[in-house]
């Protein structure tokens, strides 16, 4: 039987049917696989972002106790503070200052830039950066990549916040754990780290919706500030934003179970 010989425009054809048959049929599988399955290293990931809500969601409300959550919500208001900076300068606006308060918060000084947009990019921004330390969470190199561009992230932030001792000290304070989990252990510790300020960066704008707008009723929280300029209520604008930030959070693990199926041992020796 004589061999069958196609053009080059069949074979390209050929190729393309093949693709669409079979591509979606691959797709689903190989994502069926990776995301559905956990495996050890994974399941214990995922129990140890439960503690961290628990532990974090008790600790934020519990008087005098709530301070040992402190540096780290300090932490998180830079990153809020960062997001509102960085949403500004990229909005043709300008950064004067960023400062942190140890009761009230942070605040960042700018002038111009789009306001529909820097204004949710404090919570929509640190929700973000959870989603993505928390994604880093899931394996030691990523979160080693994860410290170095925190870094630079924090090397902004120092620069903006230069003049106010506390986002100073904060970020100092930030880096040195960063290095120091580094070395202990093969890094496993600063997973962790990167992990727990994911979760708590991620969750942050619905503990903090909830203080302003429903505990406290703060007139001048950014939400508050959005529906002033742009209508409907603050309280619907701090639904919205906190809806975002736990979906931001829940892609972040789907995504670390998916793109991480190595064990523990694998992420030491790599």
């Amino acid at each position: 039987m004589a061999p069958i010989l196609y053009t080059r425009s069949e074979m390209a054809y050929l190729a393309r049917r093949a693709a669409i048959t079979l591509g979606p049929a691959i797709i689903k599988n190989h994502l069926t696989i990776r995301a559905l399955t956990v495996r050890g290293a994974q399941g214990v990931t995922l129990g140890v972002i439960a503690a961290y809500i628990v532990l974090i969601a008790i600790l934020w409300n519990i008087p005098y106790v709530r301070y040992v959550l402190w540096p780290f919500k300090m932490l998180v208001i830079a990153f809020h503070e960062f997001s509102h900076a960085l949403a500004s300068t990229c909005t043709g606006g300008r950064v004067d200052s960023i400062s942190l308060d140890p009761h009230e918060g942070g605040v960042t000084h700018m002038r111009g830039g789009n306001s529909a947009i820097t204004l949710p990019a404090g919570y929509l921004g640190s929700s973000l950066i959870g989603m993505l330390l928390t994604f880093c969470g899931f394996d030691i190199v990523a979160s080693k990549v994860a410290s170095i561009v925190l870094g630079v992230c924090f090397l902004f932030t120092l620069w903006w916040g230069k003049k106010d001792w506390l986002t100073v000290g904060t970020i100092l304070a930030a880096v040195g754990l960063l290095v120091g989990f580094w070395f202990i252990a093969h890094a496993e510790p600063l997973r962790y780290l990167v992990l727990f300020i994911g979760v708590m960066s991620s969750l942050y704008s619905v503990w903090d919706i909830c203080d302003d707008l429903i505990l406290r009723k703060v007139n001048s929280s950014d939400a508050s500030q959005f529906a002033k300029r742009y209508g409907g209520s603050s309280q619907c604008w701090g639904v919205v934003w906190s809806v975002v930030s736990v979906l931001f959070m829940a892609a972040g693990i789907v995504a670390g179970i998916a793109a991480f199926p190595e064990t523990s041992a694998q992420q030491k020796s790599d």
